[in-house]
């Protein structure tokens, strides 16, 4: 049975595994995609009892805002929906023409949760918070949130007074970066975490052994070496640690006789401060599996395990929480 938490310290109740949104209209990053599968996904989701859809405007240039506004017609309030405004647009009219864009393409009066997508250290933070202030009592939004905030920026917006209710992070068994600064700040200020790339891209399905087997369009991240095509963090990554930690995970998965993703959701949702995670799907099989995370109770002796199989990694990438780019030009600070 899909379980609920409050989100942040709002009264929004959101499913602790929720459908991210990125993969349901064609992208560069994970190819072509029939929007009739797209829709049998959002059905099977909410018959999984989840009921939160992330999204952003700028997931397929918009496309991923349409196909889930079309899903949504007639039945919006089935849903808990949440979308997000690009670096760019931050400044107060920018804002709120990105959110008047993406009610239109999400066709609803109402977005239940409007995130910042990344910092943008050039424009001032009043200037966001009162334009996120200003659309909450228009009732264009009930709630807002951040995405990408480092332990700095979150503690800068906060002495603005924000009343922010989360953060959304890169969080997984390989993305532990969190857990030096962030993850502690978000609990002790009651600020939600909602984790994405919960399976860091498909790693931690356990469909890859090697990081050659890995497409190109998915083996960007600080992972995997600099010299991989499309990377952009120069750094020399950690290929070996990543892969021995993911037989180490498949071997305990094993011993569960559980799937590898389902236990990778699973430890997270066990995390300190974690609200839920955002996993992407584009077929209904896909969202079932994810689905039975929210179901399964991991015993503390492997929680311990699943996390000693991956500090390797965490040492390695250390505390730069950004997946994508190195220490001295990291987004987040």
């Amino acid at each position: 049975m899909m379980k609920y938490r409050k989100l942040g310290h709002s009264e929004i109740e959101v499913s602790a595994v929720a459908l991210g949104g990125w993969a349901l209209a064609t992208d560069l990053t994970w190819g072509e995609q029939d929007e009739k599968d797209s829709l049998a996904t959002i059905d099977a989701a909410r018959d999984e009892g989840i009921n939160f859809i992330d999204t952003a405007e700028g997931y397929c240039k918009g496309r991923s805002e349409e196909v889930i506004g079309r899903a949504l017609k007639g039945r919006r309030e089935e849903f808990v929906l949440g979308t997000k405004v690009g670096p760019k647009k931050l400044a107060a009219a920018d804002l709120t023409r990105a959110c008047e864009g993406s009610l239109r393409r999400l066709q609803t009066d109402t977005i239940d949760f409007y995130q910042v997508h990344w910092p943008n250290w050039d424009i001032p933070l009043e200037d966001t918070v009162g334009a996120l202030d200003a659309l909450r009592e228009q009732g264009k939004i009930r709630a807002f949130g951040v995405c990408n905030f480092g332990s700095r920026d979150l503690g800068d917006l906060l002495k603005t007074g924000a009343d922010c209710v989360s953060n959304q992070l890169p969080y997984s068994l390989l993305a532990r970066a969190i857990e030096y600064e962030i993850q502690p700040l978000c609990a002790d200020r009651g600020i939600g975490i909602l984790c994405y790339s919960p399976l860091a891209q498909g790693l931690l399905t356990g469909k890859f052994r090697s990081a050659d087997e890995v497409p190109e369009g998915r083996a960007r991240t600080r992972h995997f070496s600099g010299k991989r095509p499309e990377t952009r963090h120069g750094e020399p990554g950690c290929e070996d640690a990543v892969f021995r930690a993911v037989e180490d995970i498949r071997r305990i998965c094993e011993q569960l006789g559980r799937p590898m993703e389902e236990v990778a959701l699973a430890w997270l949702l066990h995390r300190k401060g974690v609200t839920n995670v955002l996993a992407g799907a584009r077929n209904p099989e896909q969202i079932r599996k994810n689905a039975h995370a929210a179901r399964l109770v991991i015993e503390k002796d492997t929680i311990e395990a699943l996390t000693a199989a991956t500090d390797e990694v965490k040492k390695a990438l250390g505390s730069n929480p950004d997946l994508w780019v190195g220490e001295q030009n990291a987004r987040m600070r």
